[in-house]
């Protein structure tokens, strides 16, 4: 275990150097995970972060997006209960009174605060009871593997890091669209705020945030227009799947705008913004959402002093061992270009974990899933169609609706359709597709029978709960024969 505080010193400022075996700049997933187990296992670590304790998915992204998005799937349930012969006393206003339900927003943003506090309040537990060193303050590479921090209270330290990882993550990403600067507007960690609920709310970007910020807000019962570049909404999506995820978000009154690339944002004379496309077609909303991508954390991080290459876009090169340009450093997560899930860098930790411990791991050929938490929500994994069919792959595709799947009609949900895509050769499962009520979880299953090399015949004939939403599988398969 190393643990000093040398005479060396970096820099004008005098501070003495302290070295450790671990330093962790950003406590994202990966980082917070393996500064914990580095700690634990007897390493001096030092763990910094700027102001997210627990990470970027705890504060402002999946934790509070899925709290507020089960409120509001709630508020369309009881608004939806007469349907399912729950009503009221005719007293209080019978079953109509359920329809005009409405979500009290100080409370809603109670509930996520409350869930967002008490998981951050856990991690500050957790991270000093490893046994690591949690700074909380704004690091800086001085040298290699060294950095500088700039602690809350003005002062700094040097840290030395025998092997560093670097896990800042992205910072949502507000493009150069003209009059966009002279407009007020909202990112998604803005959103999540909940300072008030729109009039009507524009939308730029149908990309993952985009079509899920959009969903929540019409479950809330606001207004929505999407205005997205691409041909259709989630761009990496087959046409179908994208063409389904749109007519669920119309289904809650949504106005989606394909092949629309803003060229122009400006006020409204009512105060509220204008948003023109390229081709002249106009958005209007009392509030603007930015949601067209996320950005590395990286600019202001001193990399080229510690000898860190990045990328064009600023994202860190990095490996298949996520090892970086400069000896002994690593990078993981978003900032790492690792596809932009916790799930993912949670992995990356794992590849870490083992790689510290002298063992063989990589992040090459794994299998990420991924959902998209609309409603109908979506689950992903492995190839689209159109990926499979790129690859050279001989494919079948099978395609059933959701409403077939018993356990739908059950819960009166049948929006959306499973789709499976084969080796036609091989019978491998390639990949999948899931829209559909808790598509999140079905996908899981296909997940594990692609890793465990089972063809689709097998999955076919495998013996399913019944009712289930997972017994879709069945049913999807069967219709190859």
């Amino acid at each position: 275990m190393t643990h000093t505080t040398t005479t060396d010193f970096a820099g004008s400022a005098g501070a003495p150097i302290e070295d450790v075996d671990l330093l962790v700049v950003g406590g994202g997933k990966a980082g917070k995970s393996l500064a914990m187990l580095r700690a634990k296992k007897g390493d001096r670590v030092v763990m910094v972060e700027r102001d997210k304790v627990g990470g970027t998915c705890i504060n402002v992204a999946c934790i509070p997006t899925k709290t507020l998005i089960s409120a509001a799937r709630v508020l369309r349930e009881v608004q939806g209960a007469g349907a399912y012969g729950v009503t009221l006393p005719e007293a209080d206003g019978g079953a109509s009174a359920l329809e005009r339900a409405r979500i009290a927003l100080a409370a809603l943003r109670g509930r996520k605060e409350a869930v967002v506090g008490a998981m951050v309040a856990a991690h500050e537990t957790m991270f000093p009871a490893s046994g690591m060193d949690f700074v909380k303050g704004t690091a800086r590479f001085v040298a290699e593997r060294t950095v500088e921090i700039t602690l809350t209270d003005g002062s700094t330290r040097r840290v030395r890091g025998a092997r560093v990882l670097i896990n800042t993550g992205t910072t949502p990403s507000v493009p150069a669209i003209e009059g966009l600067a002279g407009v007020p507007y909202w990112t998604s960690e803005d959103l999540l705020a909940l300072p008030e609920l729109p009039g009507r709310l524009v939308v730029l970007g149908g990309g993952v945030i985009g079509v899920e910020m959009a969903s929540l807000m019409g479950l809330l019962g606001v207004p929505v227009t999407v205005v997205h570049a691409g041909e259709h909404v989630l761009d990496r999506e087959d046409a179908d799947v994208a063409a389904e995820v749109t007519a669920g978000l119309e289904a809650l009154g949504a106005t989606v705008l394909t092949g629309a690339r803003a060229s122009r944002v400006s006020a409204a004379p009512d105060g509220g913004v204008v948003v023109t496309a390229q081709d002249g077609r106009e958005a209007r909303g009392s509030h603007l959402l930015v949601a067209l991508g996320r950005s590395p954390v990286t600019a202001n991080l001193g990399l080229e002093a510690a000898e860190v290459e990045t990328t064009e876009r600023g994202f860190i090169k990095v490996d298949d061992h996520l090892r970086t340009s400069a000896e002994g450093v690593y990078a993981a997560g978003d900032v790492a270009g690792t596809p932009q899930f916790t799930h993912a860098s949670w992995n990356d930790f794992r590849v870490l974990r083992d790689l510290l411990a002298g063992e063989e791991a990589s992040t090459s050929g794994r299998l990420v899933p991924w959902a998209v938490f609309t409603t109908p929500e979506l689950g992903h994994v492995g190839l689209t169609e159109a990926e499979a069919r790129a690859a050279g792959h001989e494919v079948r595709v099978a395609k059933t609706p959701t409403a077939a799947v018993p356990r739908a009609k059950t819960l009166g949900r049948t929006e959306g359709f499973y789709k499976v895509v084969v080796d036609a050769d091989t019978d491998e499962i390639l990949g999948a597709a899931i829209i559909g009520a808790e598509a999140s979880e079905v996908v899981t299953s296909v997940q594990m029978a692609m890793l465990g090399g089972l063809t689709w015949r097998q999955v076919r004939d495998a013996v399913i709960t019944h009712p289930t939403m997972g017994e879709g599988l069945n049913i999807v398969l069967d219709s190859l024969g």
